[in-house]
């Protein structure tokens, strides 16, 4: 690393926070199980007593430093070859030993709620991946959610390496274990990742304060919330607020009226409720509209003899927004928000023979509450699976207006820069596994610029000016549109297209692995693996791997025809299943788009409509969900969606 970069790290650190132990102290990231990146310079460091004089013993070698007038020290390792386990020794006035360590690749898998998706969520997806994870050359740290909104950080706030095995493998990225897997089996040398994401965060979050004056709009919300103590009073005041919503919804609730049977309970009579056909949304599907607040469901299920008393699972696809579940009067479980899958476990002696009484408490905080689509709903005992979809009672309890909003501090820009990037940074990794992007739909012009300068950000702070830098374009999400329009989606996914002509950098295409009901696609393992076939081209040097799919280059108007020139065909452009293309939608001067025929001649592909006669523009999988969008290369790998306009505009948000 160079010396500028690690003095960002822990000069601007040490502003926070001046005091300094006695005895030789490492960071969280330097301990045991820890993998060092191979054929890079090697950081070691810490803090100690100033003037100390602290020894580094690694490989039968030692390294010797003296900590500063600020306390803290490092030392630099030469490069080394893959291996391990080994130990190292670290003494001053006290003595450490680091043990188990590997040396291998290490990459940071940083972004939002895709890459920090656990494996422990994919368990009915991927059970056998799972029974045999065990592996010890495969090692992940997982950053625990920090955000600094005044400075940057010395040290991570927990944390800690673990292995690959059976039961430790639920904590880890999925997106980055499958990634990780197939390095690993690749190139036979240990992986480590470095888990370092937070749900819901945009990307300008991930900036550190020098990159954010790159963009004054954004770097005056992060001085907007510098003052620690307009913060704290803010969300004093919010808390509050949502602690007061919660109450008087309780309160207002019928169903859990005091002094009277609560329509949790199986005794309770429900005959009187209306019906609802389940999964839907009873904005939709009843009179009720889009009502804000909580709306009670029961369904009566008949369970056989042979079941009863035994341990069950119920299986609720995903529900909007929070919801307390019953069984015969019974809590078996509750989630507070929409979207993580509800699969509740059922103790042994819940389930009676003959009828039993499922009840959901369901609140909205937005109007649109319900059971999501094309989801499981299912109570399986005994190896027998009870379908719940169909008819279900429902009944009003309370209405509420919406709830209270609350400040997201931790995605205030360079927040989580400063709480879980710059602790990191000192770490030498072999690159960077990026995926995010679906926070910042909403402004699909900036996302170039965003991610371009953070790039730069990160390979300048980490001292490696061409660090890989890997990332995934988003997935296909929401229902399928008829005609073609206007896309948040779509303008992020060609943002993340025009990146790639930063260096050094990668994407994985994965419009075809994503689920148009759930922001959380259950499939980890394509994005995964078109990661690792980005890796072998951009980080390490396999030239001759076709690791993309086709790429938009160029564009030729003849008369009503336009002809599409692709990078990246590999064997050549194909229409995935056969039949006609689809997917390409084309405009004249007056940008109204319609649909066009396309065919592919070699490795170009032609568009036209005949009621557009001067052709100017060309888009391809231009939506939220491009259902149907079918080029490929004969390797497998789908096109990058795009289109033929210049790149939006940050000012106007226009092309």
């Amino acid at each position: 690393m160079k010396a500028s970069a690690f003095a960002f790290v822990l000069l601007l650190s040490c502003s926070a926070a001046r005091e300094v132990t006695a005895q030789v102290r490492l960071p969280r990231l330097v301990s045991d199980g820890m993998v060092l990146q191979r054929d890079a310079d090697v950081n070691v460091w810490g803090w100690a007593k100033p003037g100390e004089a602290v020894t580094v013993a690694f490989l039968g070698k030692t390294y010797k430093a003296n900590t500063g007038a600020d306390g803290q020290w490092r030392v630099k390792l030469p490069r080394l070859k893959a291996g391990g386990p080994y130990e190292m020794n670290v003494k001053g006035s006290n003595q450490l030993t680091v043990k188990n360590i590997l040396v291998g690749d290490v990459w940071l898998c940083s972004g939002q709620s895709n890459m920090e998706t656990p494996m422990s969520r994919l368990t009915d997806k991927y059970p056998e991946v799972i029974a045999k994870a065990a592996n010890p050359q495969i090692r992940q740290y997982e950053v625990p959610l920090t955000y600094n909104l005044q400075r940057p950080q010395q040290d991570v706030t927990g944390g800690k390496w673990i292995a690959a095995d059976p039961q430790t493998v639920l904590k880890f990225s999925g997106v980055a274990y499958f990634f990780a897997k197939e390095i690993n089996a690749k190139y036979q040398v240990p992986v480590g990742i470095i888990k370092d994401a937070v749900g819901g965060s945009p990307a300008e979050a991930w900036l550190s304060a020098d990159a954010l004056k790159q963009f004054p709009t954004v770097e005056q919300q992060a001085a907007k919330y510098r003052d620690s103590a307009m913060v704290a009073g803010i969300r004093q005041r919010e808390s509050a607020a949502v602690s007061d919503w919660y109450k008087q919804l309780y309160q207002a609730d019928q169903g859990e009226a005091r002094g009277q049977v609560k329509w949790s309970a199986p005794a309770y009579d429900a005959s009187s409720w209306a019906t609802m056909q389940v999964p839907g949304y009873w904005a939709n599907a009843t009179p009720l509209g889009p009502v804000n607040g909580v709306v009670w469901f029961r369904k009566e299920v008949d369970v056989p003899a042979k079941l009863a008393g035994q341990p069950a699972r119920l299986e609720l696809g995903t529900l909007v927004d929070a919801d307390s579940t019953y069984i015969n009067g019974q809590l078996v479980g509750s989630t507070g928000y929409q979207y993580p899958p509800r699969k509740y476990e059922v103790k042994a002696g819940v389930l009676k023979p003959g009828k039993n009484v499922v009840v959901v408490r369901l609140i909205s905080n937005t109007g649109r509450g319900g059971f999501t689509p094309e989801k499981k709903y299912e109570l399986t005992a005994g190896g027998q699976t009870i379908d719940l979809r169909g008819p279900w009672q429902y009944k009003l309890g309370a209405t509420m207006p919406p709830t209270p909003g609350t400040t997201s501090f931790q995605f205030t820009p360079g927040g989580l820069f400063n709480g879980m990037i710059a602790p990191v940074l000192p770490y030498a990794i072999k690159g960077v596994l990026w995926y995010q992007g679906e926070s910042n739909t909403g402004r699909p012009q900036e996302y170039q610029a965003l991610m371009t300068g953070l790039i730069a950000d990160w390979r300048q702070l980490f001292g490696q000016p061409k660090l890989p830098f890997l990332y995934v374009q988003l997935a296909n999400f929401m229902a399928a549109k008829p005609e073609p329009g206007e896309s948040g989606w779509a303008g992020v996914r060609d943002a993340q297209r025009r990146t790639l002509a930063v260096p050094n950098t990668g994407m994985a295409v994965i419009t075809d692995a994503g689920e148009w009901n759930d922001i959380h696609p259950l499939d980890k393992q394509t994005p995964g693996h078109r990661l690792a076939l980005a890796a072998q081209k951009v980080a390490y040097g396999d030239s001759k791997i076709v690791s993309s799919g086709p790429l938009y280059q160029g564009m030729q108007v003849t008369g009503k025809q336009v002809a599409l020139k692709f990078s990246d065909v590999g064997g050549g452009l194909t229409a995935k299943g056969g039949g006609p293309l689809k997917g390409f939608a084309v405009a004249g001067p007056d940008k109204k788009f319609v649909w066009a025929q396309a065919k592919i001649e070699g490795n170009k592909v032609v568009v036209w409509n005949d009621q557009v006669p001067n052709p100017t523009v060309v888009r391809y999988a231009w939506a939220d969900n491009p259902e149907g969008a079918n080029l490929y290369n004969k390797e497998g790998l789908p096109a990058s969606p795009f289109t033929t306009e210049p790149a939006l505009s940050p000012a106007t948000g226009r092309l």
